[in-house]
């Protein structure tokens, strides 16, 4: 492997390309099986063989005109290698009549460093290459046999598995397996008798892998999920209306606008239909908005028919909805542009929605899947709850909305924060939308105070601050922004810090009760 001792030769041109049979001579008179003791290498009818059947496979490194470093690959099937394997059956006995262009798996056959040019790190310039060509050829992952070979010190006193802990814990030092995890492998399984002349690793290997997090598993789909998504907010002004045909045609107002720059969601602010209530003002609060719930399945059913009409994924905000049982609920619903509905419901209600309306608490913890990706939407108060967040996220939320409806900015500020923090804690892009201005004649619903936003994760590829989108505070008006999906896939694996991969969850977990 690459070594860490440095290199003597003075450099002045480091190169990768791909092997080519008239490398053959230089490559057999350089190196050596790294893991035999014997003065051999691959015979000229295996190389060949090699770059007929995967010529993108097999790469070589030159410094200043000379092949220093060779990597061989061929491409497998998971069901092959997932398990306990040889390198002689994963390589046909070195035939290499396994490869399948058809299958799953990039699968590591040999990577070799000249002694003298070890410590240039140049192995982890091939490696880069394979992680590029299997996020290419959309394999599954990389997967190899890795040796050991600081192991036959250890032996005595400990097993595989305690040995390959320390290594990874960095109490031991294997030029082998502390490279590799180093370059994100990660350790699937002990496979014993891989090698069988290799002395130093006491016959044991580790099967190593690297999972291409831009996979997608065959479909028979032609229509890819989109990597750059365009969401809108609705940042609505409460004002009057005289009915709900009124309302609904400042709803188609502002679904119209965002889906004129050709976004994928719209999101509107928790209780946008509040204006309604008006005409129920001369009852108590709790029967006025039990008496607007009456339209809530009206405006769900526009909703629908605006959705299809104007190819966007609709994201209704909330509104009082009453269930068979009598029950007064807060819920809303995504209205997709292919015409299908899915409600979701506030889980946790304010001290004031229970004591002023006796709203219930909903009970549906789910994430939902899009055309855009996966997505999540709580309801306002839901967000300051970190656990609900951390479970959608559990279950690969990659955007999550928040319809919001706060009167004071102390309030607002808390939706704000929250949802803010969410985005960096869950490596996911957050949402708020919310409603601005007042309702003199409407009971518990007097004003408004909002600042809809966009909301990313902290790292290189996002805004510094986390603010992708900010609209201006109490003010009606939209704000579109995008957001790019890929972005997030890379933060999981290669993050400064990484929120999800690093949860202790040997320690502690967050769990929905049945």
């Amino acid at each position: 492997m690459d070594n860490s001792h440095d290199t003597s030769h003075q450099v002045n041109k480091v190169e990768m390309r791909n092997l080519q049979m008239g490398d053959y001579d230089q490559l057999a008179k350089s190196f050596k099986r790294i893991y035999g003791n014997q003065d051999v290498f691959w015979t000229r009818q295996q190389i060949k063989k090699l770059i007929d059947i995967f010529p993108e496979g097999q790469v070589v490194i030159i410094v200043d005109d000379k092949i220093v470093g060779c990597a061989l690959s061929i491409i497998v099937d998971y069901d092959m290698v997932k398990g306990d394997h040889t390198y002689a059956q994963v390589t046909g006995n070195e035939t290499f009549n396994t490869h399948d262009p058809k299958g799953n798996i990039l699968y590591g056959i040999e990577v070799f460093i000249h002694p003298d040019y070890r410590g240039m790190r140049l192995a982890r310039r091939m490696y880069e290459y394979r992680k590029e060509l299997c996020e290419k050829l959309n394999l599954k992952a990389i997967m190899f046999g890795g040796r050991i070979p600081n192991y036959h010190k250890y032996a005595d006193t400990m097993r595989p598995k305690e040995y390959i802990e320390k290594v990874r814990s960095r109490e031991i030092y294997d030029p082998v397996l502390t490279f590799q995890l180093s370059n994100d492998f990660h350790v699937r399984r002990v496979i014993r008798n891989y090698l069988p002349n290799d002395e130093e690793s006491k016959h044991c290997a580790t099967l190593l892998q690297w999972d291409n997090i831009y996979y997608q598993p065959p479909t028979d789909s032609y229509v890819d999920h989109k990597k750059t998504v365009r969401i809108g907010m609705v940042q609505w002004q409460m004002r009057p209306y005289n009915n709900i045909d009124d309302l609904i045609e400042q709803v188609e107002f502002f679904v119209d606008s965002v889906s004129n720059y050709r976004s994928d969601f719209v999101l509107f602010p928790e209780y946008f239909n509040a204006p309604l209530m008006a005409k129920f003002n001369d009852m108590g609060e709790a029967q006025s908005i039990r008496a607007m719930a009456q339209y809530t399945e009206k405006i769900r059913d526009r909703f629908r028919e605006l959705a299809i009409s104007y190819n966007i994924n609709i994201i209704t905000g909330s509104m009082p909805y009453v269930k068979d049982d009598g029950s007064l609920y807060n819920v809303g619903f995504l209205c997709r542009r292919d015409g299908s509905v899915e409600s979701y419901e506030k889980i946790h209600v304010t001290p004031d929605e229970k004591k002023c309306w006796g709203l219930c608490a909903g009970n549906k913890i789910q994430t939902f899947d899009t055309d855009c990706g996966k997505i999540g939407i709580l309801i306002c108060y839901d967000v300051e709850f970190p656990e609900l967040s951390r479970l959608l996220a559990s279950q690969g939320m990659q955007i999550l909305f928040v319809p919001f409806m706060t009167d004071t900015q102390n309030a607002y500020t808390r939706v704000r924060v929250c949802a803010q923090a969410r985005a960096i804690e869950n490596e996911c892009y957050v949402a708020i939308a919310g409603s601005v201005g007042n309702l003199p004649r409407v009971t518990n619903m007097d004003i408004q105070y909002a600042q809809s936003a966009v909301f990313t994760p902290c790292d290189f590829a996002f805004p510094y601050d986390g603010k992708r989108a900010e609209a201006t505070p109490n003010t009606e008006m939209i704000l579109v922004a995008d957001v790019d999906l890929s972005h997030l896939s890379e933060l999981h694996t290669y993050g400064s810090v990484r929120n999800l991969r690093d949860r202790r969850t040997d320690l502690y977990e967050v769990k929905v009760k049945k």
